[in-house]
């Protein structure tokens, strides 16, 4: 470490990680910015995606993210134990150069194996690069911090032109061409890594046999302690059971998380078990920093699912004629961080210095409160698409301002104010909770985006080709082509009329409706008096050519049997009312859980027993992480 080679004051080998975290997360942004939009997009249009329901694109993206902070308590085990960080970020960044190629892919296949592996290989990297920017530098190096500095402008420079351009791409020329550039991006940063070994010697090696001897274990035999008897038995094997129940009878998913939450719950238990009573009182700070975590991340990723989604279908994206791709939009967080986040930073500097409140815990509270805030901006967008069809994009621009100012808040400071707080020998083990907790907060996030769908009721196509043809241009349906029917929807006689926009009927015309589907609608429209006959509510019927096109051309008459299209009808006001509810919502149970931890913040600062006075150490966020020295 002596006599490394320097660039700009700083080793050569804080330049080479700088850029293969550039290029991983180019990678993993760029996918994450098209992973929804190619979900929900249909199987029939020029520029194909899977057709799914977007509640059912949201679960999984939910699942997904969750997956790939989960994988980071693993992943930083192995490192730490056996490989050394340096050569677990290697095999990591392979398997995360395979899993972009396989994502390229136009395979069903190959879209599950693909996030499967990007999620091992986002595992294997992610938390141990971190660590070996620290490893950089002696203990007491005062260039450390603005080490970890130019580590995250490249996080973030990564981040913001992945957005741009593969979001670009992957929506006006090919989803797996953006797949594909990502890829590209990762194996940039792969041959990066690879080709400056030589600048990282002594940094990440893997443990001695020495070091693995004297080794304190705290983990497994905190496990065995669990096992051992007593309440955390008990509480561990109760949730277990009822986590096998889950398994068992309704979700495979939702069982094992629980599974892995019981675990969770009884490890917490015998750790507090052991303390004394002052680390008694932190680790019940401890605990609530943790749930401060989940709402704020459940809060915080609406941005890659509900919100991409919300951005494609409702927002007016034409600028100089150009309509820009919603992908595109996944960029500007990271833009906002570069252009605010010093200026953040001095703000909380200036109070510190001031004398004014600036703990740790009151910035988590104010950066909660503030990114909730920008949810008001995405309510307002919802009603001005109830007045007027769509919302100007000043008002997605606005919330993604405030959800960046809220997160360079509240996240530079988690990890640093949690890694104090815990008790010094199960500091690693917290760590691990810390990312499970961020996990748990993005399976938190696709939970509400997927609550935020209305269940559309799906119908079946009566008409000929001459009754649609003058609704539908002929060479829509003579290419196949998806096609969507405008309509209006209203109470008469105790039941429900649909018809199109001139008053004409659609059911018997158009579209036959099963009993549980007219059940459906019966459903969706309960206890919305405001539509009437005078002023009917809106229906979108969305028919897609679900089947091969070459399937469809068997009708003697045209070439397309019409009568193969399947369809779903959408009531305009109540789905966009229903996500104007989910925005409100998260408004205020966000400023809620800000404001009570505002209240209580005198007692949860006594309970720390002067935590907040220690010198703490820099932090750095990434998206929701704090980078770990």
């Amino acid at each position: 470490m002596e006599n490394r080679k320097e660039l700009f004051g700083h080793p050569m080998g804080l330049f080479v990680l700088f850029f293969t975290e550039m290029w991983e997360r180019f990678s993993y942004y760029g996918m994450r910015a098209i992973l929804v939009l190619y979900m929900v997009e249909s199987t029939t249009v020029d520029n194909a995606g899977l057709g799914w329901e977007k509640g059912d694109a949201l679960a999984l993206y939910g699942w997904y993210t969750m997956l790939v902070y989960v994988m980071s308590i693993p992943g930083g085990i192995i490192a730490d134990k056996f490989l050394g960080q340096k050569r677990a970020v290697l095999i990591g960044g392979l398997i995360l150069v395979a899993g972009h190629s396989v994502l390229a892919i136009e395979q069903p296949w190959a879209f599950y194996t693909g996030l499967a592996l990007i999620v091992l290989g986002v595992g294997g990297l992610k938390p141990n690069i971190s660590t070996m920017v620290g490893g950089l530098y002696k203990q007491g190096d005062i260039r450390r911090d603005m080490g970890f500095t130019i580590f995250y402008i490249g996080i973030n420079v990564g981040a913001a032109a992945s957005a741009l351009l593969v979001g670009w791409l992957g929506q006006t020329h090919g989803w797996h061409y953006g797949f594909g550039l990502a890829g590209i991006g990762m194996l940039l940063g792969q041959v990066v890594y690879m080709a400056g070994q030589k600048h990282l010697e002594g940094v990440g090696e893997p443990p001695t046999e020495e070091e693995k001897r004297n080794s304190d274990d705290s983990l497994g035999r905190l496990f065995k302690k669990m096992l051992s008897g007593g309440l955390p038995l008990i509480v561990y094997l109760l949730c277990s059971a009822l986590s096998v129940y889950i398994l068992v009878d309704l979700s495979i998913g939702y069982g094992l998380l629980g599974l892995f939450l019981s675990l969770v719950v009884g490890l917490m238990m015998s750790i507090y078990r052991e303390l004394n009573e002052e680390e008694k009182d932190r680790f019940l700070v401890l605990l609530i920093s943790f749930l401060i975590v989940i709402v704020f991340w459940g809060a915080f990723e609406q941005a890659g699912g509900l919100m991409n989604i919300y951005t494609e279908e409702k927002v007016n994206r034409t600028l100089m004629g150009y309509e820009i791709p919603a992908s595109v939009f996944q960029s500007v967080n990271a833009i906002f961080i570069i252009l605010f986040g010093t200026a953040v930073a001095k703000f909380w500097a200036w109070k510190k210095r001031k004398g004014k409140e600036s703990s740790s815990l009151y910035k988590m509270a104010i950066g909660t409160i503030v990114m909730g805030i920008g949810f008001l901006f995405m309510a307002k967008a919802s009603l001005e698409v109830l007045s007027s069809g769509e919302a100007a994009l000043v008002w997605i621009i606005l919330a993604y301002l405030f959800h960046t100012i809220g997160e360079l808040s509240a996240s530079p400071v988690a990890l640093s104010f949690i890694t104090k707080l815990a008790p010094v020998k199960y500091v690693s083990i917290m760590m691990g909770v810390y990312f499970a907790a961020t996990g748990l907060g993005n399976k938190v996030a696709g939970a509400i985006g997927e609550s935020a769908q209305m269940e559309n009721a799906k119908v079946e196509m009566v008409a000929d080709y001459d009754y649609l043809n003058n609704t539908v241009h002929d060479t829509i349906l003579d290419s196949a082509k998806n096609f969507t029917v405008q309509g209006h929807i209203y109470p008469l006689d105790g039941e429900y009329r649909i018809t199109d926009t001139l008053g004409n009927p659609l059911v018997g015309n158009l579209i036959s409706l099963s009993d549980s589907n007219w059940t459906i609608i019966r459903e969706t429209m309960e206890g919305e008096e405001e539509a009437t006959q005078e002023n009917p509510y809106h229906v979108n019927i969305l028919f897609e050519n679900e089947k091969e096109l070459e399937k469809l051309k068997i009708d003697s008459n045209h070439d397309v049997n019409i009568k193969k299209y399947e369809g779903t009808i959408e009531v305009f006001e109540v789905a966009n009312q229903k996500e104007l509810k989910t925005f409100i919502m998260i408004t205020i149970i966000t400023g809620l859980f800000g404001f009570v931890l505002i209240l209580f913040l005198k007692k949860l600062k006594k309970l720390t027993h002067g935590i907040e006075e220690r010198e703490g150490k820099h932090d750095i966020t990434d998206h929701g992480e704090v980078l770990d020295e």
